[in-house]
């Protein structure tokens, strides 16, 4: 089973990913990392963004959490979510081909991505989040940001 603080991250990641869509346009993710509290979301992007940019996705998924939206977690055949919501629910790594059900995660509005992870009932679960020092590797066009979540102690 996973820790609370794990759920509450990466739920977290998927309320960035919808900010950063948002700010820059970014639609692929390449790779996430939970540990605890920190998370880290690489997303393919073509530049570095301004430092005001990044204040505006730190804002905007705030503004998400505290709204406390409902997250839901649904399970469908893979051509229905195909059908329903496109490649939105895909990430630069592939679902294998096997696979013909999906778990959903779906904040309408904001994101929907096929994961298979535990995620919170709602967005305000996460409390908050503060964005640590992005890192752009233009070489191969990746953003990746790093975010702690605000410990419920």
């Amino acid at each position: 089973m996973a820790s609370t603080e794990r759920v509450r991250t990466h739920t977290a990641l998927h309320v960035v990913k919808g900010a950063a869509r948002r700010i820059l346009g970014t639609k692929w993710t390449a790779s996430v990392y939970v540990e605890g509290l920190h998370g880290r979301l690489t997303v393919q992007c073509d530049r570095q963004p301004t430092e005001t940019e990044l204040l505006e996705i730190e804002r905007l998924a705030n503004e998400k959490i505290e709204a406390n939206l409902e997250v839901q977690e649904l399970e469908m055949a893979h051509a229905e979510a195909v059908g329903k919501w496109g490649d939105d629910i895909y990430d630069l790594f592939p679902i294998p081909a096997g696979i013909t059900r999906l778990r959903i995660l779906h904040i309408p509005d904001w994101n929907v991505n096929a994961c298979k992870e535990p995620h919170t009932k709602r967005t305000g679960e996460i409390l908050a989040i503060r964005l640590e020092k992005v890192r752009y590797r233009a070489g191969k066009q990746l953003l990746e940001i790093p975010f702690d979540v605000k410990s419920s102690d």
